[in-house]
């Protein structure tokens, strides 16, 4: 297995800083909603290089380029409607309360609510998914990496962040889409969400040393 090969939190004209950033927008979008055509007609045409070219994102940013050009608006539609909604249940929660305690609503959430709250952000009263769905949190994420106020929009608060709210559950999260014989397109976008994580958690590994 290749090992996780840490990014560099910032270059000369930080262009790896604004690459991490639209990583987490992306996988926030992904996680959020199914593709339109406007997004799988850029996976068709123009997404084609590894973030890291013959890193440890080459081959699981390979399969979700192909997964995306191989599926279709409907199909994608479908798919994550029987993950993530459907009848009753859904097959997977997205939420990290869930996954943490086991139950909806719990004390994960608050705790991310009140961090929320310090960093200055609130839910979208018109958001049907509450502040602990992954989405929500990649974008939070992605926000604190491009932001334009540096009190709050710095390397400590990604950090923070991403081990308080991103680092306790998302494997968990990506190995239970990854048990769903259903999941196709989700299965790439799975994989990839995984191997990112595990190449922000080495930075912040180095960080920290």
């Amino acid at each position: 297995m290749t090992t996780p090969q840490a990014l560099h939190f910032a270059s000369p004209d930080d262009s790896e800083e604004l690459a991490r950033a639209e990583l987490y927008g992306l996988l926030s979008r992904l996680w959020h909603a199914p593709p339109d055509e406007a997004m799988l007609a850029q996976f068709r045409v123009a997404v084609t290089q590894a973030p890291v070219p013959g890193g440890y994102l080459e081959a699981p940013w390979g399969e979700l380029v192909a997964a995306m050009r191989a599926t279709s608006v409907a199909e994608a539609a479908a798919e994550h409607d029987a993950l993530f909604h459907g009848v009753g249940k859904p097959e997977v929660f997205a939420y990290a309360s869930f996954h943490l305690s086991g139950f909806l609503n719990e004390k994960p959430l608050a705790l991310l609510r009140a961090d929320l709250a310090r960093l200055g952000l609130t839910r979208d009263e018109q958001s049907l998914e509450t502040e602990d769905h992954i989405a929500y949190e990649l974008e939070v994420m992605r926000w604190l990496i491009a932001g334009d106020d540096v009190a709050t929009c710095n390397l400590e608060q990604q950090r923070r962040f991403f081990r308080a709210h991103l680092q306790t559950w998302v494997d968990k999260l990506c190995e239970a889409v990854l048990a769903q014989p259903r999941a196709h397109t989700w299965r790439a976008v799975a994989l990839f969400t995984a191997a990112f994580m595990q190449v922000e958690a080495q930075a912040f590994d180095l960080l920290e040393t």
